[in-house]
């Protein structure tokens, strides 16, 4: 009987062990199991994009008289302080000009496109007979105002005179006729422009270099340059004016004080006689027309041998007057006119090319003969060989 009673017991307790459920037998203080995913459900982190770097707004720029000055970043507005500069800069960057300094010549019309000819005069800072004109300059919305060519002695205080009145960044390039490829890549660097400026600057040291070579194998003519209503006032030895006159000929015109202005030095018929220049140069709108007739002026070698010339005037003097970078016309011109010979290239070839590049204007050949009807010779006239 006891016997029977233990194996019922048994089998009671087999029966409950066997009832129990996993969760019975988990401790309540065990963390619930955690649901993974496979490597492909798996969501990566969304990319950041850095910030983009912003350009900044201005920049610095150190002009040729060490004045530091804070530019905008571009510059799509450029004012001129002359007609020095205008020229200069006209070649550049025509299409940021936003005015002239003075009026072009009424020969331009025939050659430079119209929105160009009509630019707004704002005067000059320099020179001439006016000012420049402030109210013409703020109102056209210049971001830069560039001055070139030979530095005055108050730059520096005129140009930080007239930044502090305007608002407006006023900033010098010097530029001499050696130096002007020089200042064209400066120029090209200050207007965001470096291969126009490059183009520029190549031209100008080509046609420098190969006028010094000429010059250098030579034998100099004797030569004045005379303007003004008499032919009376004269480009002295050593100014400023004179610098190609002084390279390509034995300038007679050697006084105490060389004068920087564009009128020259004045002196009178009794010294003109006494140099006796072999050619003359007569600046446009002086009296190369008449002077063949004039009685006293036949005493001079350069009119009694015919060797004297008017020199060409479209759109500037081309010898420089202002002395900007229209020189480079004069010296192929002069360098031809003088010595034929040595200067064996086509002129007309060459000052369509220089008509292209600094005034973006195609010259005909029309337009070259008369440009040069009073200033050129037989023996310069004669096809190159």
């Amino acid at each position: 009987m006891k016997k029977l009673i233990a194996l019922v017991l048994a089998a009671l307790l087999v029966a409950s062990l066997a009832g129990c459920t996993e969760d019975t037998l988990v401790p309540t203080d065990t963390p619930a199991p955690v649901d993974t995913l496979a490597p492909a459900q798996i969501e990566a982190p969304e990319e950041t994009t850095p910030p983009e770097e912003v350009a900044p707004n201005t920049r610095t720029f150190t002009d040729s008289i060490g004045r530091t000055v804070e530019l905008p970043a571009e510059i799509e507005k450029v004012a001129v302080s002359g007609p020095l500069a205008q020229i200069v800069l006209f070649a550049l960057c025509p299409d940021k000009l936003v005015g002239i300094a003075s009026a072009w010549d009424t020969s331009a019309e025939q050659y430079l496109a119209t929105e160009y000819y009509n630019l707004p005069e704002l005067g000059q800072l320099y020179g001439g007979q006016g000012e420049l004109n402030l109210e013409t300059l703020l109102a056209s919305g210049a971001e830069i105002v560039i001055d070139v060519g030979e530095p005055k002695d108050s730059a520096v205080e005129d140009l930080d005179a007239l930044q502090e009145q305007t608002g407006i960044p006023f900033v010098h390039v010097t530029a001499t006729t050696e130096t002007m490829g020089d200042a064209y890549r400066k120029l090209g660097e200050l207007v965001g422009m470096p291969d126009a400026a490059e183009e520029l600057a190549a031209y100008c040291n080509r046609i420098y270099a190969q006028t010094l070579a000429l010059a250098e194998r030579v034998e100099k003519v004797n030569l004045l340059y005379c303007l003004g209503d008499a032919g009376l006032n004269v480009i002295a030895q050593g100014s400023y004016h004179a610098e190609i006159i002084d390279l390509l000929s034995n300038n007679l015109a050697v006084v105490e004080a060389p004068s920087s202005k564009g009128t020259g030095n004045e002196v009178d018929m009794e010294q003109i006689l006494l140099w006796n220049p072999d050619v003359i140069l007569f600046a446009p709108d002086s009296i190369y027309a008449t002077v063949g007739e004039d009685a006293t002026w036949q005493e001079v070698a350069a009119i009694r041998n015919g060797t004297y010339y008017e020199v060409p005037l479209g759109p500037y003097n081309w010898m420089g007057f202002p002395p900007s970078v229209q020189r480079y016309l004069g010296m192929l011109w002069m360098a031809k006119l003088l010595y034929p010979e040595a200067a064996t290239y086509d002129l007309y070839t060459e000052v369509a090319a220089y008509f292209k590049l600094f005034y973006h204007s195609d010259l005909t050949e029309a337009q070259y003969d008369a440009l040069v009807e009073h200033s050129i010779g037989a023996a310069a006239e004669a096809p190159a060989a």
